[in-house]
């Protein structure tokens, strides 16, 4: 699958966010960076649907099915891992899977641990679990490495890279050292 973005341009109350932002992304680690409200956010949000841009256009994403970690880790704290994996995955959960993804991520002894007794490195690892399982075309993660020490980061990184095997994966991040970590294109806005 090839993503495209031509031109894209979006603005909040006259203040121009993205200008004329075009970017080409197959299956692989792209990583978008710039400064801080430089509009990364924005562009997936454009991606994902939940913004319509002001002019541009977003092509081969017709009928792409996404799965996104964004900022916020938008977990439901009063269950736990599999519950809120079960909550999005419903009847696409393969338990098996789940776990020795949850165990890969180091979130395998949680148990039947409530998400809001979870430190915000779990809920983060929790967030990109319940991304990467499910069914999708393609992954925007938003700083998903976010509040990750050396080890969760690493873990969490190998599955980001081995999901962009058979996918176009689209991360934001301020961390170059992502980029070398993944095995990543950068884009920069």
């Amino acid at each position: 699958m090839e993503l495209r973005v031509e031109n894209l341009c979006k603005s909040y109350h006259g203040r121009p966010v993205l200008q004329n932002v075009s970017l080409t992304a197959g299956d692989g680690v792209t990583c978008v960076m710039a400064p801080s409200g430089a509009g990364k956010t924005t562009l997936l949000r454009i991606l994902l649907g939940l913004e319509r841009a002001d002019g541009g256009a977003v092509l081969g994403a017709e009928g792409c099915r996404w799965a996104a970690v964004f900022q916020e880790d938008r977990l439901l704290e009063h269950l736990d891992a599999l519950g809120n994996l079960r909550f999005v995955l419903g009847g696409d959960l393969d338990a098996a899977r789940a776990c020795a993804l949850l165990e890969e991520l180091g979130l395998g002894d949680v148990g039947t641990k409530a998400v809001r007794d979870y430190s915000g490195g779990m809920k983060r690892r929790l967030a990109l679990a319940r991304a990467l399982l499910a069914s999708s075309d393609a992954l925007a993660l938003d700083e998903p490495f976010t509040g990750l020490d050396g080890d969760n980061r690493g873990r969490a990184m190998a599955c980001v890279r081995r999901a962009g095997l058979e996918k176009p994966v689209l991360l934001v991040t301020h961390d170059e050292g992502d980029v070398s970590g993944l095995g990543a294109k950068i884009f920069r806005l």
